[in-house]
């Protein structure tokens, strides 16, 4: 098994799409499973579509996941610079020579005139759409006397009549592409397209296998022509398969939140939950155990089990993924993700300062019900407030029972007699008073101390609960509760 050389090249134009860590995932563990390398490259050459900060976030996102390269523009490597926009003296001579060779030529065409054409190819439902080769072995001086006549030209391959249409995929066999047209290889501006770039680089960078997604099958005819017209091997490719909406519908940014790869951050998925789930899209786990190791991963790594049918991306399963993940965290590792998440997304409130010991004497009793990290603070919010700030959800106190201020009166009376305030001992105190004095059930009997403390039908386990709260705060919200209730 050759040290395989991996490649991810995502373009800094907006969120880092959730694609980019998918194919990162595969690229890096093909290189660690055959001892190679893994690359992170800028394409850039679209000068056009840049967003500020957006390579920032390509290598926090892959950084934050486990998915760091062994070579990037931060990094640095032998094969550097690593940002495609600082080797543009890098691509030009080959296009020349693909020019004295005869496999390139320039169009002076201008963007009015190739839209006349388009358009006229559709009215007449012409089965080749592709360039019709009007500058194809004409001077400047000749094409400049003609119509739609642009000053700077670009540069486009000639297509042979016999261009290959059939490679060989690691993940799919034997594939046959549809045939390929003039494309341009060298913009108007100097910088070179995506399809000279890409080789150019993955050639210099002497990457292995090109791993990316299958919307590029139908390229890769032209790239294996670039590669044999410059006299270059041509490397392994592996086609993964689309990631798809529930609809089918090839998951995008427009359309679907999740597509942006900063999304699962912001809303609190552990980045090994998301690492996992993008293993398990495209392929089986290991003894049908769906929760496994990224290094798990990569020791029964092998292309042939990829799936290559496009996988629907459904966060029901990561959901359940991240549950797994977040109950197999320590009680403090926890909690430290949870004021980590809050604080790097503005979700640390002015009330949470200095209370970073409430969340911590809480993530036990959250823990068991947390699908992820953002709904820990609303689900402890009552433990920040004060009693005055606390208010009681009308609906849940409607469907008290009546005696629901009896209920609250007698807890007040028996918790004010405990002297070591614990949880064994609030328990023990209200379930001897309320249950066993009164002959209440326990879901009836908890109802309204629940409620009276926290405000909400729903909270987290009530012992606990007063625990945290200390015998003060929770004698105070029962008496502001009954009270409530006297007067309705």
């Amino acid at each position: 098994m050759i040290e395989a050389r991996t490649r991810v090249a995502p373009s800094p134009t907006g969120d880092p799409h959730v694609g980019t860590a998918y194919m990162a995932l595969f690229d890096k563990a093909w290189a660690e499973k055959t001892g190679g390398k893994f690359v992170l490259r800028i394409e850039d050459t679209d000068q056009n579509r840049l967003v500020e900060g957006s390579e920032q976030q390509i290598y926090d996102m892959l950084d934050w996941l486990g998915l760091d390269p062994d070579e990037s523009p931060i990094l640095g490597g032998p094969y550097e610079p690593y940002k495609q926009s600082e080797r543009l003296d890098t691509y030009k001579p080959y296009v020349e020579k693909l020019i004295e060779d005869g496999h390139a030529y320039y169009c002076w065409c201008s963007a009015e005139r190739l839209a006349d054409m388009r358009a006229e190819q559709a009215k007449s439902k012409q089965e080749n759409t592709g360039y019709d080769r009007m500058c194809l072995g004409m001077t400047r001086e000749e094409r400049a006397k003609l119509p739609g006549f642009s000053e700077t030209p670009v540069v486009r391959m000639l297509i042979p009549d016999d261009a290959p249409t059939m490679f060989d995929d690691l993940i799919r066999g034997h594939v046959k592409a549809p045939f390929p047209d003039d494309q341009v290889i060298l913009k108007a501006d100097g910088f070179p397209t995506y399809h000279m770039a890409v080789v150019v680089d993955d050639h210099l960078m002497n990457i292995t296998t090109v791993v990316r997604g299958e919307e590029w099958i139908s390229s890769t005819p032209k790239h294996i022509l670039l590669y044999k017209w410059l006299g270059w091997d041509v490397p392994q490719f592996a086609h993964m398969p689309l990631l798809r909406n529930t609809d089918h519908s090839k998951i995008s940014k427009r359309k679907n939140p999740a597509a942006r790869l900063t999304w699962f951050r912001e809303q609190g998925y552990l980045p090994e939950a998301l690492r996992n789930f993008l293993q398990l899209l495209a392929y089986p786990p290991t003894d049908d155990n769906e929760v496994e190791s990224f290094e798990s991963f990569v020791e029964n790594f092998d292309w042939a089990k990829v799936n290559t049918v496009g996988p629907v991306f459904d966060t029901k399963k990561l959901d359940w993924l991240n549950g797994v993940y977040i109950r197999s965290l320590s009680d403090d590792e926890l909690a430290d993700r949870i004021i980590e998440h809050a604080k790097s997304n503005g979700k640390w409130e002015p009330m949470h300062e200095g209370h970073e010991d409430v969340v911590r004497a809480a993530t036990p009793i959250i823990k068991e019900r947390l699908v992820t990290l953002d709904e820990a603070l609303e689900k402890i919010r009552f433990l920040f407030i004060t009693n005055e700030e606390l208010t009681f959800d009308e609906t849940a106190v409607s469907k008290l029972k009546e005696n629901a201020g009896e209920v609250v009166e007698s807890a007040i009376s028996v918790l004010d007699t405990i002297d070591d305030w614990t949880t064994e001992n609030i328990e023990a105190a209200l379930r001897e008073d309320l249950v066993g004095k009164l002959g209440i059930k326990p879901r009836f009997a908890f109802n309204p101390v629940r409620l009276g403390t926290s405000g909400q039908q729903v909270s987290p386990p009530l012992f606990e609960s007063l625990d945290i709260l200390g015998k003060d705060e929770s004698l105070a919200r029962l008496k502001k509760f009954a009270a409530f209730l006297s007067e309705r």
